[in-house]
């Protein structure tokens, strides 16, 4: 499946870009379309409104379709917001007499049922992953798969990943309303870690923060597996606003403040060194100081950084982070803030851009050579190493997509709230493309994505 193009849709609070890309002959992801528009209809990270946000998503969408000359109708959409949740699991299986040794049905069946347990009312499951697998009552060795050991018990502990099943639902309206089908949804920092980390940095130990407009996204790797995951309410847009308010000037003349001369280090600005903003109309213009400015940007900055330590401490992997802070997403091109990481992390800090696994011969290369752009360029390579999974061209450790009833009974779900007229409306429109076949039960594991996309957006989505 060298040839298959796979479309991912990042869906950010100031920003939505699609990419068209395909596997090249290096093996690298080879960009062929590339769009994007202002976000509108998204806050932190979680879709409002749901026109607006559809409208956004089509010119984006159409402006990557022009380019790469193909039509797109299915996309891998990332997922973020303060709702996601993560949290630890320990699931056991007896495995059947006639099955002499484990056999990949086991560990499926195992991972399967993660998602069976029962969770918070609004919560589902959108990820699970393998932390380590015992077999009667033996830990395994991170190189000794349980597949092919002798046993009549499977353990193991899971990280599990859980969202809010109305954001989840606005996604997939927006998605719709686009006039697109939903591959699969993916954890934005789990994207992000496809495009600017190598398996080295995953076996070292590495924390990778995605700092992005409306939330931080930080997910920690060590032994080449994810051990924590978390989504931190405070952004890039945070600062901005922080600058707006601070010296009274619009939004705009914020944000190009601090792009353009903002320093997440007051120490490392000059004293004297003067911004002139113009009036608005016959307003004389508005003279701000640098360092004004950078006290500004440093005391938000230092927050969101102490809740990214405070995170890497919670995950107790703080020790072993051999491969230290990977920082990327719009966020991490503010000056300084590599410097400011080190300094309340106590951690080497780099920034991530997303070239290490990009084809050269991508369209617009140099500008997509951008740690903004690490989450879309990781929901391709995440959908393009599904589908050689599922071709049995790439195998992985962490087989994390599995039978998940997300959208299962969604509506009956959703009415026991008050939805917002415009979901409700879009819920009426949708009902009338239900499948045929919804309600059928789960196929053998031995296609569980297939299932699993099958059974996860069987509402309003043909097959």
């Amino acid at each position: 499946m060298a040839n298959e193009i796979i479309v991912g849709l990042d869906i950010g609070t100031t920003k939505i870009a699609c990419f068209v890309g395909m596997r090249g002959e290096n093996g690298k992801v080879k960009i062929l379309g590339f769009g994007k528009t202002e976000s509108i209809g998204v806050e932190h990270g979680v879709v409002k409104g749901i026109t607006q946000t559809a409208d956004s998503i089509t010119k984006a969408v159409n402006e990557a379709a022009d380019q790469a000359n193909v039509d797109i109708d299915e996309v891998w959409v990332g997922i973020a917001g303060q709702h996601i949740k993560s949290n630890p699991s320990h699931g056991s299986i007896m495995i059947p007499q006639d099955h002499t040794l484990i056999e990949q049905e086991d560990v499926d069946r195992l991972i399967a049922e993660q998602y069976n347990i029962q969770l918070p009312p609004g919560e589902e499951i959108i990820h699970v992953f393998p932390q380590q697998f015992i077999v009667d009552r033996e830990p395994l060795s991170r190189d000794i798969p349980p597949v092919g050991v002798a046993g009549k018990n499977l353990e193991a502990d899971f990280h599990m990943v859980t969202a809010n099943v109305q954001n989840l639902q606005y996604i997939k309206y927006a998605v719709e309303r686009a006039g697109l089908k939903i591959k699969g949804v993916v954890l934005e920092p789990v994207a992000s870690a496809k495009a600017v980390l190598d398996d080295s940095d995953r076996d070292a130990g590495v924390a990778m923060v995605d700092i992005g407009g409306g939330t931080t996204d930080v997910a920690i790797f060590h032994d080449g597996i994810i051990r924590h995951t978390s989504v931190l309410p405070l952004a890039g847009n945070a600062i901005t606003n922080d600058i707006r308010e601070g010296c009274n000037i619009l939004k705009k003349q914020a944000e190009s403040l601090k792009v353009k001369f903002g320093s997440c280090l007051v120490q490392a600005v000059s004293e004297n060194d003067v911004i002139s903003i113009p009036g608005i109309r016959s307003q004389a213009p508005r003279e701000i100081y640098v360092k004004t400015l950078a006290g500004i940007i440093n005391a938000r900055a230092k927050m969101i950084m102490e809740q990214v330590d405070y995170e890497i401490q919670l995950s107790g992997y703080h020790k072993k982070l051999i491969a230290g802070v990977v920082l990327t997403g719009g966020g991490a091109q503010l000056k300084n803030i590599k410097d400011l990481c080190e300094l309340i992390t106590t951690t080497d800090t780099r920034i991530g851009i997303p070239n290490e696994h990009l084809d050269h011969d991508s369209v617009s290369y140099a500008d997509l050579a951008h740690p903004m752009y690490a989450t879309g360029i990781g929901l391709v390579l995440y959908g393009l190493e599904k589908a050689e999974e599922l071709n049995g061209g790439v195998e992985e450790q962490d087989k994390n997509t599995f039978d998940n009833d997300i959208f299962k009974n969604m509506d009956e779900m959703l009415a026991k709230e008050v939805p917002s007229t415009e979901a409700q409306q879009s819920v009426d429109e949708k009902k009338v493309s239900k499948t045929k076949d919804k309600g059928k039960g789960p196929a053998k594991f031995d296609n569980v994505l297939e299932r699993f996309l099958n059974r996860v957006f069987n509402e309003g989505i043909d097959e």
